[in-house]
């Protein structure tokens, strides 16, 4: 298959000719790449079953793991979504539409399943980005978009992301340049009393909460709806290298000794520039930013995980932020990198190491 056509689009100034071009590639049934505010989404027309299968050989992506489908407003949500939504979605959606929300509601009996993965439910959002709005009108149907990368593979913000991940396996990508969160959408389901957060994203749950009661995962009713949402194998987002995540502070009171037994070469930390964290001395520490802009480790996350994946590297070690709000995300990412596995001791530490 040749390279996939780039198509370069400003997204202060959109070409009405490009975007007209990529909208009629999704609408014949053709795999797009398309940004949006939270990174590169693989597009495909959702109402086309065999288009909406391309997603899933393109990206190697199990056909349990439901997608996400994106609309520019009222009319194509009624054809993904059994309309009214509930009371507490459109609270929500008044709220934070178009934007990085995506909500799990009743599904539309025309869309097809491979869209759901077969289950009762869809989850929708209306991207803010420009480009991916204006080329969803243009296509004029409902878009299904994962991110644009392999399968459990770290998600792509950038153009040049999508084209080293799947360039030979789509037909178009529309570079709009870097992504503005970095982080993807904030999925939340609904019951009677109120929403429940299936996976943390760009927007935070204290922000949801102003708007209606919200809570995250709990008990297993609250887990039977989480399937309605994508992100949720125990490894994703995640560095080929193999990959350890570790407690917030873990080996901030480390000793020298300690810190002996846990060296080797080729390993990268990954941690903040607002922590004076010891290190033994043949690894190499990798800045994910400073805690108190958590807003910044997130928009540069995936940018940075994918510059540790080296081949003179083997192993990465990611620290959590051990924080809420936008934190939250953060370490979700960061856990399920490191197989959602989190090591809290040294003496674990040093068992992962020598494995």
């Amino acid at each position: 298959m040749p390279s996939a056509v780039r198509l370069v689009v400003d997204p202060d100034a959109p070409d009405p000719s490009l975007i007209a071009k990529a909208g009629a590639t999704l609408k014949a049934g053709k795999l797009v790449a398309i940004p949006t505010e939270t990174v590169y989404g693989l597009g495909a027309n959702a109402l086309d079953p065999a288009a909406v299968q391309a997603i899933f050989a393109a990206k190697g992506r199990p056909a349990s793991d439901p997608l996400i489908a994106h609309v520019d407003g009222p009319e194509l949500l009624a054809m993904v979504a059994a309309t009214p939504i509930p009371d507490h979605a459109r609270l929500l959606t008044e709220a934070f539409w178009p934007g990085p929300l995506t909500i799990v509601v009743p599904r539309h009996p025309d869309l097809p399943s491979a869209v759901t993965s077969g289950l009762p439910d869809a989850a929708v959002r209306c991207p803010a980005h420009p480009v991916a709005s204006a080329i969803i009108t243009a296509a004029g149907v409902p878009i299904a978009a994962p991110s644009a990368n392999r399968f459990s593979r770290v998600s792509p913000t950038s153009a040049d992301h999508v084209l080293a991940d799947l360039g030979d396996r789509i037909d178009m990508v529309v570079d709009a340049g870097r992504s503005e969160h970095g982080l993807e959408s904030t999925v939340v389901g609904f019951d009677a009393d109120g929403a429940i957060v299936l996976r943390h994203g760009a927007i935070p749950l204290e922000a949801l909460a102003k708007f209606v009661p919200t809570r995250m995962l709990g008990d297993s009713g609250d887990r039977n709806k989480s399937k309605a949402s994508p992100g949720h194998d125990e490894r994703h987002y995640s560095p080929r290298t193999p990959t350890v995540t570790v407690a917030a502070e873990l080996l901030s009171d480390a000793s020298e000794d300690e810190l002996a037994t846990l060296d080797r070469p080729g390993v990268i930390y990954a941690g903040y520039d607002d922590s004076d964290t010891p290190l033994p001395h043949r690894w190499t520490f990798v800045s994910l930013g400073r805690r108190s802009t958590i807003a910044a480790v997130a928009h540069d996350l995936y940018d940075t995980l994918r510059s540790m994946d080296r081949d003179d590297v083997e192993l990465i070690i990611v620290e959590l932020t051990g924080g809420d709000g936008l934190g939250r995300a953060v370490d979700d990412r960061l856990t399920r990198a490191g197989s959602s596995r989190i090591i809290d001791d040294l003496a674990a530490l040093a068992d992962a190491i020598a494995s």
